[in-house]
């Protein structure tokens, strides 16, 4: 077992949280270099209204409202921290929970699938320059991570 390990606070927000991804939530906790948390599982449709009112969510279509999606936090020490390199660490702990539970997990900063390159660099920078082609702006969200919906709807 690793260093760290999910808080009771933690644990009760992934309540109602599909069971795959909870185990890989977990086995990534053990695996991770960054501690982190979880800040949110599952939404009720008032919650993702109000996060779409106030600029903090784009889509009423979250994967939140199935389940299907947990957002994290990092810690250093007892301190929250949003710098994107720490949320590298975290996703290449879940990138390797991932693919041993054979459970294919999206990550928030590239919307693709941990386990299909090793390279999180160059998949970040991959999705950054193909909306930027596309003539969008990229929504690069390091905290999120979701159950791909090729295989959960």
């Amino acid at each position: 077992m690793g260093k760290f390990r999910f808080s009771s606070r933690s644990l009760s927000r992934m309540a109602g949280v599909h069971s795959d991804l909870v185990a890989v939530m977990q086995r990534a906790i053990e695996l991770t270099e960054v501690d982190f948390g979880i800040t949110e599982g599952l939404r009720t449709a008032e919650r993702q209204k109000e996060l779409v009112r106030t600029g903090a969510s784009k889509t009423m279509n979250s994967r939140h409202l199935t389940g299907h999606a947990v957002d994290v936090v990092a810690y250093i020490g007892k301190d929250v921290r949003w710098d994107l390199g720490l949320y590298y660490k975290i996703a290449e702990a879940v990138r390797t929970a991932s693919v041993e539970l054979h459970t294919p997990v999206v990550w928030g900063a590239c919307w693709s699938i941990l386990g299909q390159t090793d390279d999180l660099d160059a998949a970040v920078a991959d999705y950054v320059a193909r909306k930027k082609r596309q003539g969008g702006r990229a929504l690069v969200d390091g905290p999120h991570f979701e159950l791909w919906r090729g295989l959960y709807t």
